[in-house]
């Protein structure tokens, strides 16, 4: 009997996991199933580019997972119980079930309003696919002069500001942060931000906590307002509210606790990767929601579940980071080096360079996606036992974040 392994998103970590778990075990072993709501592969690094007006290739997950034994279901995931191993879905024909041995939990995260008064009526967000194109079409019918004010200071807001501005001159591009802009970088980085911003001439609106939004601008903590024909809201993530609902181990902010292996601390038969897992990284910290860190984890979880489905070493992942990698526009970029646990050194690579490099990176992450195993080739192995027996020793490796 075939044990049912199910994963749950096909993002760049549930992609990768189903990918790298069909070229570990064998087809007659196992059966593979990745439920999408979608029928692409959306590269969710480049939505910034796709609202500024930019078309994406095409990535259909029917050709990327053809022949690898992988079965796609389109469908949206409606619930999950934990206890009893199964999952509800929602397909084009309706309701279904769905029964599994082990679960790999990887729906990601969509935008986070923060509770703040008109965002959910008043501004977009591009944290997929659907909200890009709606901002898109909402900007193509902005006419110059017109202002769009990007509300987060982070990377998303940055590259989005930046984005916009580059692709739309005649607007009068503004981001409000709560804190210092780029206050996250080094020296180095910050000025370059700064220079870019003054470029483009995007206006920065510094400790500018955003309280309400309006249909014709925010305002801020301090009781002014800013203009804003479109407000673009990129102040964080919120994970899908799904697990929250089950019985398995959650924060406060309802992210699946796992253990390093991305296994989850309550049901040993779930694995939770990407944005929905609440794992640490260097000195404990926790992995923050991004790309990054949910490759990584999508290699550790395949990894581990091929191991303990084998009898083989688990591996040990260290999860670090090296870098983080800034798009500003098509022709600038910001590589900021990093410490271990995400803090900024002195060091960044600035200009077209780290333009060429951040483009690299996002044209690696989505070839990750069809290439699971990074083209080294892989031996299948036969399943001996079940997944949630005692694990075998670990073999320590690093990944790079």
């Amino acid at each position: 009997m075939q044990h049912r392994i199910v994963v749950l998103g096909a993002g760049y970590a549930g992609a990768i996991a189903a990918g790298r778990l069909a070229r570990r075990l064998r087809p007659e072993d196992v059966a593979i199933t990745l439920v999408n709501a979608e029928p692409d592969f959306v590269e969710r690094v480049r939505m910034h580019q796709l609202a500024a007006g930019q078309d994406l290739r095409p990535r259909p997950l029917g050709a990327m997972f053809a022949g690898t034994g992988v079965e796609l279901r389109l469908a949206k995931v409606t619930g999950v119980d934990a206890d009893r191993g199964t999952v509800a879905v929602e397909t084009a024909d309706g309701a279904e079930e769905l029964a599994y041995d082990t679960l790999v939990y990887a729906l990601g995260s969509g935008w986070n309003d923060q509770g703040v008064p008109g965002t959910t009526e008043h501004a977009h967000e591009i944290a997929g696919r659907a909200g890009a194109l709606r901002l898109r079409e909402r900007l193509a019918r902005l006419d110059a002069g017109q202002a769009v004010v990007v509300v987060g200071g982070g990377l998303t807001g940055v590259e989005a500001a930046t984005e916009i501005a580059e692709a739309r001159p005649d607007l009068d591009v503004a981001l409000a942060a709560r804190g210092g802009l780029g206050d996250w970088l080094s020296p180095k980085g910050r000025g370059h931000l700064r220079k870019v911003f003054g470029r483009l001439g995007i206006t920065a609106h510094e400790h500018a906590a955003v309280t309400a939004v309006e249909a014709d601008r925010v305002v801020t903590a301090d009781g002014g307002s800013i203009p804003a024909a479109v407000t673009v809201w990129t102040t964080g993530f919120a994970v899908h509210p799904i697990a929250r609902a089950t019985t398995l181990e959650v924060t406060d902010t309802g992210r699946i606790v796992v253990d390093g292996t991305m296994r989850s601390v309550s049901h040993p038969d779930v694995y939770a990767i990407g944005d929905a897992a609440m794992a640490t990284g260097s000195g404990d910290k926790p992995l923050r929601m991004s790309c990054a860190s949910g490759v990584p984890a999508a290699w550790q979880a395949a990894d581990a579940i091929a191991a303990r489905l084998t009898g083989g070493k688990l591996p040990n992942v260290p999860l670090r980071y090296f870098n983080q990698c800034v798009s500003l526009g098509r022709g600038e970029g910001l590589i900021q080096y990093v410490t271990a646990d995400d803090r900024a050194v002195r060091a960044a690579l600035t200009g077209r360079l780290a333009a060429f490099y951040k483009e690299l990176v996002c044209k690696g992450a989505a070839w990750g996606v069809a290439n699971p195993t990074l083209g080294v080739p892989s031996r299948r192995r036969r399943v001996v036992r079940q997944a949630a027996q005692p694990d075998q020793p670990v073999e320590a490796v690093e990944a790079v974040v």
